[in-house]
């Protein structure tokens, strides 16, 4: 195997293609047509000798060659691109995070992470970008991101099965909460019964994939009745304030609630715990991810979240 003719331009397509899970994605992302990506792909399998790549019908992961090559290609890429802001005047790679967050994450604790660090470390460039659990564990091992904040239910599977690990730290975990109409009866007490949930109309996610319940409570005895189906969750809060149906929030969300919409906790079964972890690849830490993890931290515990009366057990 010979790396020595492989181009700048191909490794950074190698990791959009790891980035973004397919060469369509990857293309799209870059301006590339598909066809340009496929043959810098190409290229860089014959410089390796393999497949760095493993196609599926879902899009693509890497290989184990293709890990052990884009852990180097990542260090390659990185200094080019520090070397570039440098002679730029930009800020250097030492004071570049690049941070990923799920969506509800977005809307009250990434923002007041990034308020608290403007303040505290105004020398720092924090660089964010909102995604799916999948697509922010493809972006750290693609090395995009340097932190990712992702959100885990039971029973709290890692968010991959690939070598290594990813290190993972628990900053929150809260019960998943219900946001109703403020008019609605169940409105009227500090807390709802999982009992009053039946024959309730929802706002739930896209019409199908992964999160097309998401909004429904879990575990509910019946076919739900969705009423509408929002990705954005601040348009699922806006459509619980116009009386549309009920929705389940995280408690991260509860201080985002607009007018019209209380936001309760569930009694009479399980809870429905959520974990808001800080993900990232297992290196050393610098000082810069660090001072980032440690504002994210604070901010997970500084969130407000409901306070009504304990329900009973």
């Amino acid at each position: 195997m010979d790396f020595s003719d492989v181009s700048l331009t191909a490794l950074r397509v190698f990791r959009a293609v790891a980035d973004q899970g397919t060469f369509t994605a990857a293309a799209a992302s870059l301006g590339y047509t598909q066809s340009a990506v496929s043959r810098q792909i190409a290229a860089i399998e014959r410089a390796a000798g393999g497949e760095l790549l493993e196609r599926r019908r879902d899009g693509v992961r890497l290989t184990a060659a293709g890990r052990i090559v884009m852990r180097r290609a990542t260090v390659v890429l990185d200094e080019i691109d520090a070397t570039a802001r440098e002679l730029s005047g930009l800020p250097g790679q030492a004071g570049t995070v690049r941070l990923g967050w799920f969506p509800s994450a977005g809307v009250v604790l990434a923002p007041r992470a990034l308020t608290a660090l403007r303040r505290s470390d105004p020398e720092l460039h924090v660089v964010g970008r909102e995604g799916s659990t999948p697509a922010l564990v493809r972006a750290l091992r693609a090395g995009s991101l340097d932190l990712a904040l992702l959100a885990s239910a039971p029973p709290f599977r890692p968010p991959d099965s690939e070598s290594p690990a990813l290190e993972l730290r628990t900053l929150t975990e809260r019960a998943l909460c219900l946001a109703v109409p403020a008019g609605h009866p169940l409105a009227r007490g500090d807390y709802a019964d999982v009992a009053d949930l039946r024959g309730q109309r929802w706002i739930a996610g896209s019409n199908s994939g992964e999160d097309r319940l998401m909004g429904v409570w879990p575990g509910l005895d019946e076919r739900p009745d969705i009423a509408h189906t929002a990705r954005d969750w601040l348009a699922k809060l806006h459509l619980v304030a116009a009386g549309c149906g009920l929705t389940t929030v995280p408690a991260v969300l509860a201080a985002a609630a607009p007018a019209g919409v209380r936001v309760l906790p569930v009694s009479g079964g399980p809870q429905e715990q959520r974990r808001l972890l800080l993900a990232r690849l297992p290196r050393p830490w610098t000082e810069p991810v660090a001072r980032v993890a440690a504002a994210l931290r604070a901010a997970a515990l500084d969130v407000e979240t409901p306070a009504p009366a304990t329900p009973p057990s």
